[in-house]
């Protein structure tokens, strides 16, 4: 299933990129830039060997800039490629390894996401200035510079394939067809990889932990429909 909805996702972004260009009247090239803030909903189920251990995760908020990039196919129907990278600490609390550790917070250091999220909206077309669309689609979320922390011999994240689910809107600055325009947007992506953290040195044992990030991802940019 992950295989089917990352291929669909490269597939879908490379149509994307290579689409035919509508006339000029038509507009259909819209690029936005936000600031959006990541927020993890975040759980975690831990094991060793496969018995369950008592812990969950915690994920930080982050605050970067965005871009997305609009192909409108008619007024009303557009896909929308979101293109960003978020840098996030991570943390194992309530850790209760028997003979180890009792209730520990431990420090897994840092890992960034680059989380390519493809969506196909439908936009609302009214007489006025406000724009508003919801959309759904699909994620697929890739980890890079992994810091294992201080205690940790090493750890690594498996590709994330998921669903998002989106809702915005554009208040049109210039009450023209194409032109600037604000814009404010949500969404609700799960993410939800496989990690593996060695603690061979600190309890000579690697932890599995099978982590729902799921952040909603709010955002407010500056947009131009050429």
């Amino acid at each position: 299933m992950k295989q089917l909805l990352l291929a669909s996702l490269v597939a879908g972004a490379t149509w994307l990129g290579t689409a035919p260009v509508a006339s000029a009247d038509e507009n259909p090239w819209m690029v936005r830039g936000r600031v959006i803030g990541v927020l993890p909903d975040e759980s975690g189920d831990l094991s060793v060997a496969g018995t369950r251990l008592a812990g969950d995760v915690d994920i930080s908020d982050q605050y970067v800039p965005e871009l997305d990039i609009t192909y409108f196919f008619t007024k009303n129907i557009a896909a929308e490629l979101i293109l960003g990278v978020t840098p996030h600490d991570v943390k194992a609390t309530g850790v209760t390894v028997p003979g180890a550790l009792d209730n520990a917070t431990i420090d897994l250091g840092d890992v960034t996401l680059l989380p390519p999220t493809l969506t196909l909206q439908y936009h609302f077309v009214n007489d006025s200035q406000w724009k508003p669309y919801v959309g759904a689609g699909i994620n697929a979320t890739f980890f890079f510079n992994e810091d294992e922390g201080p205690v940790a011999d090493g750890i690594d994240y498996d590709t994330s394939v998921g669903l998002a689910l989106q809702a915005g809107v554009d208040y049109d600055l210039d009450g023209e067809p194409g032109g600037w325009a604000i814009n404010a947007d949500i969404k609700k992506i799960w993410i939800n990889p496989d990690v593996t953290v060695d603690f061979t040195t600190a309890l000579g044992a690697t932890v599995d932990a099978d982590v729902d990030i799921n952040p909603l991802v709010v955002g407010l940019g500056l947009g131009y429909k050429f």
